[in-house]
């Protein structure tokens, strides 16, 4: 798969950690980009330790990685991009997609899309004053897919490096079917490079897209390789082994303690289960599974018995 189309890693909270990325890149070759879980504005300081581990230079060598902000306060943005830049960052990414009601309710991801007048002024200070490439992942309104056309005029003034477009409004999460003819819109009125994010949980899905859209070349995807880490080059059960592997040593490198890394793996494999086909005794033992010798057993068990069957 691939020819000239460009490939990125969605950032997802807790679970694309730096160590994901590193394993991921170094298993089965590195994406285009890897998006670095949101970032948030702090009065007192740029970056809590969780946030720093994730920036470190040393923590995403060999991978181009794009740190995200999810802030309203444009003034907190700029201070956060500065001291990205100081990383050796050239690239940002601005989350108005996250539709989760904590993040909406304080007028953050999803929820600063129904104040394009404040999101108009919050585009116009940071522009002004940062020389930094500014991407946007947004979704396509807060409460109304009719929000997107105001939304576009607005991304329209300013120079994005590309508009990652997510086309549900936040109220769909992410159970209404992706809203294509509001990306179909964008195609038609954007003066900024687009990319498409939603729903691209398998090979079919993707050869279908470019099908369709035979003239987009940027493509962002999250559950899909969570679920199948090697769904973009392909990949074998040993590298599938070897991965996991590299995950638990990375995290217990860490220092984190086994019931840590237990939970962690558990919340991956949630969506690597469907990696294979008659699963569900597995499925039941990795979800009970009380500590994390228990928990490589049962993987080490699957992983003889079963062999990779990626959803068509």
């Amino acid at each position: 798969m691939a020819g000239t189309m460009q490939f990125y890693l969605a950032p997802m909270e807790g679970i694309t950690t730096w160590v994901y990325r590193k394993a991921h890149a170094e298993v089965y070759g590195a994406l285009d980009k890897y998006f670095i879980p949101f970032l948030e504005t702090h009065e007192k300081r740029d970056f809590k330790t969780r946030e720093l581990q994730e920036i470190l230079p040393e923590h995403n060598e060999g991978i181009q990685a794009v740190p995200q902000i999810l802030t309203k306060d444009a003034d907190g943005f700029i201070r956060v991009v500065r001291a990205l830049q100081s990383f050796g960052y050239d690239e940002i990414n601005l989350n108005l997609g996250c539709p989760s009601k904590t993040v909406v309710s304080r007028q953050r991801g999803a929820g600063f899309l129904a104040f394009p007048e404040e999101l108009d002024c919050f585009l116009e200070k940071i522009f002004g004053v940062l020389d930094v490439k500014l991407s946007v992942k947004t979704r396509v309104g807060k409460d109304s897919p009719e929000e997107f056309g105001r939304l576009l005029e607005l991304y329209n003034k300013y120079p994005l490096e590309e508009l990652i477009i997510h086309p549900r409004i936040q109220a769909d999460y992410y159970k209404h079917e992706p809203r294509m003819e509001c990306y179909e819109e964008a195609q038609k009125q954007s003066r900024n490079p687009l990319c498409y994010n939603g729903d691209l949980f398998t090979a079919g899905r993707i050869r279908r897209f470019c099908e369709n859209y035979p003239r987009e070349e940027r493509l962002m995807i999250g559950r899909g390789l969570l679920l199948n880490p090697g769904l973009i080059r392909g990949g074998t059960k040993e590298q599938f082994r070897n991965f996991q592997d590299r995950l638990l040593e990375g995290y217990l490198g860490r220092g984190l303690s086994d019931i840590s890394v237990l939970f962690k793996m558990k919340e991956l494999w949630f969506y690597q289960i469907h990696l294979f086909a008659d699963t569900k005794k597995y499925e039941k033992r990795i979800r009970k599974a009380q500590s994390l010798s228990e928990h490589r057993g049962i993987v080490e068990e699957l992983l003889r018995e079963r062999d990779l069957c990626p959803p068509a």
